[in-house]
């Protein structure tokens, strides 16, 4: 009788590589690995051969890049997207894809359950296994920390376990905090992080330079959008992985993108979060520039009164919730017309606008000037403020 088969979400981090013979010894199960390349870089290499030295049966290793960035990042930029008012959803919007992945390998391969390594703390594990059963909901999930023939319950007893079994891991028992890359962002949480008062230190950062560090001229650029997708950078048209690639680099270089929050996970707890996007960060201030040329001013105050909400889905794990896909048409029709261009000035970790121009832009000089004009009677502003007015008034003289 063959081994029942499991499909794991496998980063070839501490907690997965350690996870996955785990699965074999305690549970007997063929584990099948799956990684999806959202943009982790060279955190790839070597990935497949050591997953098979460790006991996988097989390994899906898939480029998911363009896929992520089309059709989960520009969605969510689209409404101009941050939780909590900062945290960018780097991480939030690739769970959900890689998620389903697993799921669609899950029913290739015949695999009864899937598993992934995030702890009981965190909001991944609910990222995750919202998405499976939404996806399949009769999908068997298993999720180690949870577990109580789970033993391993600190770094150091995994990084111990790894040793005894011959896994090499990422991860010292002098460096142990956590980091999750992709073509969005990287985040760095745990280990020195979890006092409040330690300052990152400068070598930690990945994708950006310190704005102390960064050239002593300006960066100018331009970026283009269509219907509220960016397309374009200085009038070269590039894929979305591709033009997200490009402004990490222009980010990067010039110190931007870098935030240090402390946000309110799903489960209750508070937790410190440190993450770079440079690329996302020029892309969300580009994106509400050519917006505040080509919306109209209702439209965009309710997308902006619901983008809260909006955020607080994709963070909590319910992308493919139906109140998340209802926003999201709303979303979408709202981004119609939302096509020109923005010139932007990178210095030392600053990203600010310079110049906005739109085919079909809202903004008629003639009107806004304060010169002398012959469009615009101020006169009817007397009666338009005298009319609102109206309820004040009233209010007034009875409630004096």
């Amino acid at each position: 009788m063959s081994a029942k088969k499991v499909v794991l979400a496998y980063s070839g981090g501490l907690d997965t590589s350690v996870i996955l013979k785990w699965l074999q010894d305690e549970f007997g199960y063929e584990v099948i690995c799956y990684a999806a390349d959202v943009g982790q870089a060279e955190e790839l290499d070597g990935l497949e051969e050591k997953a098979m030295k460790t006991g996988a049966s097989k390994i899906y290793i898939d480029d998911v890049r363009e896929e992520f960035v089309r059709d989960y990042v520009f969605p969510a930029y689209r409404a101009d997207v941050a939780y909590e008012g900062t945290y960018l959803l780097g991480t939030s919007l690739a769970r959900p894809l890689i998620a389903k992945k697993l799921i669609e390998i899950a029913r290739n391969e015949g695999a009864e359950a899937v598993a992934h390594g995030a702890t009981g703390k965190g909001n991944d594990q609910v990222r995750f296994e919202l998405t499976f059963w939404a996806l399949n909901p009769a999908i068997k999930v298993i999720a180690p920390w949870k577990m109580d023939e789970w033993k391993l319950t600190s770094r150091e007893k995994m990084i111990d376990y790894a040793a005894a079994h011959g896994i090499p891991v990422p991860v010292s028992k002098a460096k142990p905090y956590s980091m999750d890359r992709n073509l969005l962002h990287i985040s760095f949480e745990g280990g020195i992080l979890e006092d409040l008062w330690n300052e990152p230190k400068e070598d930690m950062f990945v994708l950006s330079c310190s704005p102390e560090k960064a050239p002593d001229e300006p960066t100018s650029v331009v970026v283009s959008f269509r219907d509220g997708d960016a397309t374009a950078i200085d009038g070269q048209e590039m894929s979305p992985a591709e033009l997200l690639a490009r402004l990490n680099v222009l980010g990067g270089k010039n110190g931007i993108g870098r935030v240090d929050i402390v946000e309110n996970r799903y489960v209750g707890m508070k937790s410190r979060g440190v993450y770079e996007t440079p690329g996302g960060t020029i892309l969300k201030t580009a994106h509400r520039g050519i917006e505040q040329i080509t919306m109209d001013r209702e439209l965009m105050h309710l997308r902006d009164e619901l983008m809260p909400r909006y955020a607080t889905l994709i963070y909590n794990g319910y992308w493919f919730a139906p109140e998340r896909v209802a926003l999201q048409k709303f979303i979408d029709e709202s981004q119609k017309g939302v096509t020109g261009e923005v010139r932007l000035k990178l210095y030392k970790g600053n990203c600010s606008i310079t110049g906005r121009r739109a085919p079909a832009s809202l903004y008629n000089p003639q009107i806004a000037t304060f010169e002398e004009d012959e469009v615009y009677d101020q006169k009817d502003a007397a009666g338009f403020i005298r009319l609102n007015a109206l309820r004040l008034k009233m209010r007034k003289q009875m409630v004096p």
